[in-house]
């Protein structure tokens, strides 16, 4: 089983994720924390990454399609991840739709956590005390909120064409989103 998972940057994709990992012993597969790593590693592909996300941009389609291939390409994960912030605009969810075709997958259900800008701010906030992440700062969160909703339109209608989209209330707490996630994906497992 694939699944994709959607929300604004501090939604709760992350958290969720982390869940679904130990219910259903899937791999979660963050492409921030794919950044993130790059970065932590100083790499050089890490420094151009840090730049563009600390102006509050997103990183290329072909720099996360590659990250992402790597992966998709492992036997060790066939059928078992969880795109969690992938893909983020049409162009990428073509290329996962290619890349997954191309090592004999599919996606089975797509997640999409509703969560609304205030909401957001105050998660980035209370994030940003716990987890001392650079990327969270309140001016960064507003930009990569309006970004992600201005980008992600026409993914969320691609998946919905497919039949696959289904929306889960991420303004709920943390168990209640769970136990909705766990229902939708029982129904959708075969």
């Amino acid at each position: 089983m694939n699944i994709v998972i959607f929300g604004p940057p501090g939604a709760g994709k992350g958290t969720q994720s982390n869940l679904i990992v130990k219910n259903f012993n899937l791999y979660q597969l963050s492409t921030g924390e794919l950044l993130r790593k790059e970065i932590k590693n100083d790499t050089k592909l890490g420094k151009e990454i840090s730049s563009i996300i600390n102006n509050g941009s997103l990183v290329s389609n072909k720099v996360v399609g590659d990250l992402i291939e790597q992966y998709l390409s492992n036997k060790s994960y066939k059928n078992r991840l969880i795109f969690d912030g992938y893909p983020r605009n049409l162009i990428q969810a073509k290329n996962l739709d290619y890349l997954l075709k191309k090592y004999d997958q599919n996606i089975n259900i797509v997640l999409k956590l509703s969560v609304s800008l205030d909401t957001i701010k105050k998660r980035i906030s209370e994030r940003k005390d716990l987890e001392k992440r650079v990327d969270d700062s309140r001016e960064i969160a507003i930009k990569r909120f309006e970004t992600y909703e201005n980008n992600i339109k026409p993914v969320i209608d691609f998946y919905e064409n497919s039949n696959l989209l289904k929306v889960v209330n991420g303004e709920a707490s943390i168990s209640e989103i769970s136990s909705e996630i766990s229902r939708l994906i029982e129904s959708n497992k075969g």
